[in-house]
């Protein structure tokens, strides 16, 4: 599916000003244009009609009802007057006064001759009928003419009139009318070009007074967005842009105070846990001191005391990893949590982290030898101990480990054989306290191993990641770079 092509609203609003200006500039001139062609033409015919006539009237009385060549070229003659009328020619039973040759227009002898090719034969017909009709031609030259035929009528006695059979065509040439006109169509143009482009102007004003508070109002939104709560907008009239910003103003007032009243409820909880897990830390040592005699103890001691001392140890054990990983998080949370950086073999620091818990001959290793990193120790061994030992407790094997690096990144993948995780478990595994399995004993972890994994990659800005493998499995990619500084300190 092609994308929509999506125009600005400046885009849109000159579009739109230009097109209401063209259509009501083009609907003025069109009108102005038509009106004042149809009046030009109408005068220029009127005043050739006129001409015509009161010419033939002073004809009268013809010396001949039936006149011959001569006296059709002294009819013919006395209707042009060079002004109103040009050319002319008189015709009686398909006799006429002399004429231009074919196709051109010319003087003829004493007569202005007209050329009986542009009268039509509907032309004729109207004059034999004793009617004054007229036509508009255009020649070769591309000069319009007005061309005009009137019958002579002969009056009775008895006051009738009847026709002649004698009929005059005049010719006038309507070039000055049509340059007038063609001057009203190029001023139709000026003006309708000045009227688009004070349209454009106008849209422009128009566009910058609508779109300034609109691009205001974007900015302060994406500066919300972006966590400045105390972002607003300066509101100025009182119109409908006005009233948006007023509702912005009051909305961000209310998510600033709802956030702030989030802040301060996140800070007490967090404060709580902190605090919490720091005064359970000495009653837990002693706890602590009691489990480990107990556990000594208990072999010795009758089965359901000794099955209790081994619960009391280990739940001692489970109480205290829980109070230490809420320490570490409220370390995360507060942004105290610091890198102690060195140069270490990586390889040769994932296998420490194996040996010291006893995993070596239960991981398989693939780790390139000659990789070196700055990297805080005790933070990547936290890394490595969970996803290792989250592996071996709830994969199966053949669990490894296998170390890749380039120039600027080391990665660490933990891989396990099992049947995967769920596709809707992968985006909540690094979430504090989630479980895969809501059945799991509540003693087998605090939910926040990897949420602490993850935070510890993160202080080294780096990642951690999850993916199922394509042939069961799931894999945890570790991504640190090779070179890491404090971001609080700088580089060490």
């Amino acid at each position: 599916m092609e994308p929509r092509l999506s125009l600005g609203l400046r885009t849109r609003l000159l579009f739109a000003f230009a097109l209401l200006c063209v259509v009501t500039a083009a609907a003025v001139a069109g009108g102005i244009y038509v009106q004042a062609r149809n009046e030009i033409l109408q005068r220029a015919q009127d005043a050739t009609v006129q001409t015509m006539r009161s010419r033939l009237e002073a004809l009268y009385p013809l010396r001949s009802p039936a006149p011959g060549p001569d006296e059709l070229d002294d009819i013919a003659s006395a209707v042009p007057d060079h002004n109103s009328v040009e050319y002319a020619v008189a015709i009686y039973r398909e006799m006429h006064s002399p004429v231009a040759p074919p196709g051109r227009w010319k003087p003829g002898g004493t007569v202005l001759a007209l050329d009986l090719a542009v009268v039509s034969p509907e032309l004729r017909r109207e004059v034999a009928r004793g009617e004054i009709a007229w036509q508009r031609v255009v020649r070769q030259d591309d000069v319009p003419w007005l061309i005009v035929g009137a019958p002579l009528l002969i009056t009775e006695p008895d006051r009738t009139t009847r026709v002649s059979g004698i009929e005059v065509y005049a010719a006038r040439s309507l070039l000055a009318e049509q340059r007038s006109i063609d001057g009203l169509a190029t001023s139709a143009w000026l003006i309708g070009g000045v009227a688009l482009a004070f349209a454009v102007v106008l849209a422009l004003l128009a566009t910058r007074g609508v779109l300034r508070p609109v691009r205001e109002l974007g900015r302060a939104a994406r500066l919300l967005g972006e966590g400045e709560m105390r972002t607003r907008i300066a509101v100025s009239g009182s119109d409908e842009l006005a009233e948006v910003a007023r509702t912005f103003n009051n909305t961000a007032a209310e998510l600033e105070r709802h956030v702030k009243q989030l802040r301060e409820m996140e800070a007490d909880a967090r404060r709580f846990v902190a605090d919490v897990s720091h005064e359970l830390r000495t009653p837990l040592a002693a706890l602590a001191a009691v489990a480990d005699v107990l556990d000594e103890e208990a072999a010795g001691l009758p089965e359901p005391a000794g099955r209790a001392a081994r619960l009391v140890s280990q739940e001692t054990l489970n109480l205290t990893g829980l109070v230490n990983d809420l320490i570490e998080i409220s370390r995360f949370d507060s942004g105290v949590a610091a890198l102690a950086l060195n140069e270490v073999d990586v390889a040769e620091l994932v296998r420490a982290t194996l040996r010291t818990r006893g995993w070596s001959d239960s991981v398989d290793v693939e780790l390139p030898a000659g990789v070196t990193a700055r990297l805080d120790p005790r933070r990547v061994d936290v890394i490595l101990a969970n996803l290792v030992g989250n592996a071996l407790r709830h994969g199966e094997p053949p669990v490894s480990v296998r170390l890749s690096a380039d120039p600027h990144w080391i990665a660490l993948e933990v891989r396990d054989h099992g049947p995967g995780l769920d596709e809707a478990v992968l985006p909540h595994v690094f979430d504090r306290f989630y479980k895969a399995s809501a059945t799991r004993a509540r003693s087998e972890g605090s939910g926040l191993g990897l949420a602490i994994a993850r935070e510890n990659a993160r202080l080294h800005q780096g990642d951690l990641t999850v993916t199922n493998a394509p042939d069961g499995g799931a894999i945890f990619t570790l991504r640190l770079p090779r070179w890491a500084h404090d971001p609080d300190g700088g580089p060490e």
